[in-house]
């Protein structure tokens, strides 16, 4: 087995405290979930996921919140099935 060191990770409070809680749930505690990270990043060559920001652009934004406001006003045509929409769109 090879040597093992220990290392100080800065990180938030509330973040550690969660994943404690998450970890123990599978059976682990947090240093283990560590080394595995660590294992898989480099079986990976980088990160074991993808990184990105995954944020909706405006027009995105603009359309849910349309869809929500639709949802819930009740003025608004409801349609049963696609065929129904279709019908009323060719009158």
């Amino acid at each position: 087995m090879s040597d093992t060191i220990n290392f100080s990770v800065r990180m938030d409070s509330e973040i550690k405290r969660k994943c404690e809680a998450l970890y123990n749930e599978l059976g682990i505690n947090l240093t283990t979930a560590i080394n595995v990270f660590l294992r898989q990043s480099l079986r990976s060559g980088g990160f074991p996921f993808d990184v990105r920001l995954e944020q909706p652009n405006k027009d995105t934004i603009a359309a849910l919140e349309e869809a929500l406001r639709i949802s819930k006003d009740s003025s608004v045509q409801r349609y049963s099935d696609v065929e129904e929409v279709l019908k009323e769109l060719k009158k």
